[in-house]
């Protein structure tokens, strides 16, 4: 069985990676880990996990008789040349680095629940292409497929949401984003849905069970 570090080696053609942005939350007093478009982050620890959606969705996914739990920050590749298998092809493999992750963390697959939220409609040059749209119709598929209950989601509407995630007891905090009073959020997820357009995004990963 190839172990997951294996496919970290691939080089360019990877796409999703293990957030790296750690830092102290002063309001929440404890260590926190940003997650950016195409990262995912699993800890055993009572830490907290913060992400900011616009058209991407985040899987918060959990062993709650652990209290092992992480998540992750993805969009579908764009429709083109076979649309639908590329996109599911690429969904499976972000979504599988995270439920593998878990696993190798300690956390029983049978034991899992998810949360999810994300998908909304907000930004224009994604708008007609309904983007959000299909990036939360398969996450909510997928964990139908796998057997993993969603417990709670927000997705969809027109807001951008920040999502506190604190994975050991499970609780998440959402704020929705009236306004995005900077292009930054805008920036990040262009750039991100850039690299999936480019890059080969259909590493194999073998599936743990």
């Amino acid at each position: 069985m190839h172990a997951l570090t294996a496919v970290a080696e691939r080089g360019p053609g990877l796409i999703e990676h293990q957030a790296a942005q750690r830092y102290f939350d002063r309001n929440f007093s404890r260590e926190a880990v940003k997650i950016l478009p195409g990262e995912f982050f699993v800890t055993t620890r009572d830490m907290l996990l913060v992400t900011v959606l616009g058209s991407c969705v985040a899987a918060c996914i959990r062993d709650p008789e652990r209290g092992i739990g992480g998540m992750n920050h993805f969009m579908l590749p764009d429709a083109c040349g076979d649309a639908t298998s590329r996109s599911a092809r690429y969904g499976a493999y972000a979504m599988e680095l995270l439920v593998n992750e878990l696993i190798k963390a300690g956390a029983r697959r049978s034991a899992l629940v998810a949360k999810v939220f994300g998908g909304g409609r907000v930004m224009a040059s994604l708008a007609n292409a309904n983007v959000g749209e299909r990036n939360a119709g398969f996450v909510l598929d997928y964990l139908d497929r796998e057997g993993i209950p969603v417990v709670a989601q927000d997705m969809l509407d027109s807001h951008a949401r920040k999502i506190y995630f604190f994975p050991h007891g499970g609780r998440v905090l959402m704020k929705k984003l009236a306004r995005v009073n900077n292009d930054t959020l805008v920036r990040r997820e262009r750039e991100y849905r850039e690299r999936l357009s480019r890059d080969d995004a259909s590493g194999d990963i073998e599936l743990f069970s």
